[in-house]
């Protein structure tokens, strides 16, 4: 009898060990990775904000602007291969602050783009500087936490998105009607140049502060690194971990994969990089209230990303919890399209596609990374990221064109929704047996 309950209890206090130590993993490691990417995201994406004055001081079509906004990803694209496996070669440690480093010296020298030639220029440089760092964070996690725990810490690195625009959209307005005319610049400009400066001294605490692996981390003993490794050892006996990086290219998931992400890329940024602008829309005036109202879809998807995140985790179920925020994001869109006069619903709506579109990435991954492993994991991961976020240049573009075409931005919103749904298809048609792990 005695034999029969001290087994379970083992058990039990094996896993509490095992559940504290990855608790202390994520307390060192989480906070600064998502202080890394709301950062990076603002600096991406607060385009959007600055448009609300550079189109007009500048003279910008809504097609020239879309143009700018998106060939960030051509330069991303070019890059992101070779960035990461520059990471994969110099550890997460100096290439992640050298990354940081290089993007906040080149989104400060915005202040000085004037014609479309030199906005396109900036844009495809900023994209080069950054190519890698999104890829290099998801593989990192890879070395540092097994596939049943990842989903979570990946949508708590991924609320940084929701959370620059939360604290990012009411700051640029706030800048730029508050800098507006100082020493002579525009206060798009000043926005660019505050905005910057962050990713530089973020940048140089990476060098400081990350561990490039378990081995490296000096705030473990041996017995949390054992643990750990232990666990990381056991998430990859099903993954091929001698598999060179070439191998990813001719894997035929990994493309599949890349046509999932396109699809639900396309979403998220036709909403970061146009809401303020679907905002405005609305009849709001002023750019601190329009940044305000934009901040309040990205509450509802902080929330959202978290929840599926942890629900994913613990059923160690993927698809569906994938497939539901995706559908939320095409109902929110196609209502926001169908209401765009009205403020209230509007909001209501772009809260729904906010809170779907932005749970759907960090829940992705949770897909490839489950049969990717070794250099192939650093390539696949990659690819299907740089190929994912061309999308990042065709959703822009699309809602500017279809919105200098039609005066309305309901008809890029449709598209919108439409790719969420090929994005939806193509997930049930993944094989449950290999992602659900």
């Amino acid at each position: 009898m005695s034999t029969s309950l001290a087994a379970p209890q083992a058990g039990a206090t094996a896993s509490s060990r095992e559940d504290a130590v990855f608790r202390k993993v994520s307390w060192r490691i989480v906070p600064l990775i998502v202080l890394c990417y709301v950062v990076s995201y603002l600096d991406r994406v607060n385009v959007g904000f600055a448009k609300l004055q550079m189109s007009q001081q500048l003279g910008f079509s809504e097609t020239i602007f879309g143009l700018g906004a998106g060939i960030f990803f051509f330069g991303y694209f070019l890059f992101e291969v070779p960035s990461n496996l520059a990471l994969n070669r110099f550890g997460a440690k100096v290439w992640i602050a050298r990354i940081m480093i290089t993007w906040g010296l080149i989104s400060a020298c915005f202040v000085f783009v004037s014609t479309p030639t030199s906005f396109y220029v900036m844009r495809f440089l900023l994209g080069l500087a950054e190519a890698g760092f999104y890829p290099g964070i998801i593989m990192y996690l890879t070395h540092w936490y097994p596939s049943h725990r990842r989903a979570k810490i990946v949508a708590m690195f991924m609320s940084a998105i929701p959370v620059s625009g939360i604290f990012g959209n009411p700051l640029s307005g706030l800048i730029m009607d508050a800098f507006g005319g100082a020493g002579g610049w525009a206060g798009w400009q000043w926005m660019f140049l505050f905005e910057a400066l962050p990713a530089v001294v973020v940048g140089l605490v990476v060098f400081w502060y990350l561990d490039n692996s378990v081995a490296d981390a000096k705030w473990l003993d041996d017995d949390e690194k054992r643990i750990v490794a232990n666990a990381i050892a056991e998430d990859r006996k099903h993954k091929n971990e001698g598999a060179p990086a070439m191998s990813a290219f001719s894997d035929k998931r990994v493309w599949f994969m890349s046509l999932i992400y396109f699809c639900f890329v396309m979403g998220q940024y036709g909403l970061t990089f146009w809401m303020p602008t679907f905002i405005k829309s609305t009849g709001i005036k002023g750019n601190l209230m329009i940044g305000v109202l934009s901040a309040i879809p990205f509450l509802a998807a902080v929330v959202a990303m978290n929840l599926f995140g942890r629900s994913a985790d613990a059923r160690r179920e993927r698809r569906w919890h994938l497939v539901i925020p995706a559908l939320m994001g095409t109902v929110g869109f196609a209502v926001a399209a169908a209401y765009s006069q009205s403020t209230a619903v509007s909001l209501v709506s772009l809260s729904l596609a906010a809170a779907g579109v932005l749970t759907c990435a960090p829940l992705f991954w949770s897909l490839p990374t489950a049969f990717l492993g070794g250099a192939a994991a650093a390539a696949g991961i990659a690819v299907i990221n740089s190929v994912g976020n061309l999308a990042g240049f065709v959703s822009p573009f699309v809602i500017g064109a279809l919105k200098d075409a039609t005066g309305s931005a309901a008809a890029g919103m449709y598209v919108l929704a439409a790719s969420l749904v090929v994005g939806v298809i193509c997930v049930l048609k993944t094989p449950a047996a290999l992602v659900n792990r």
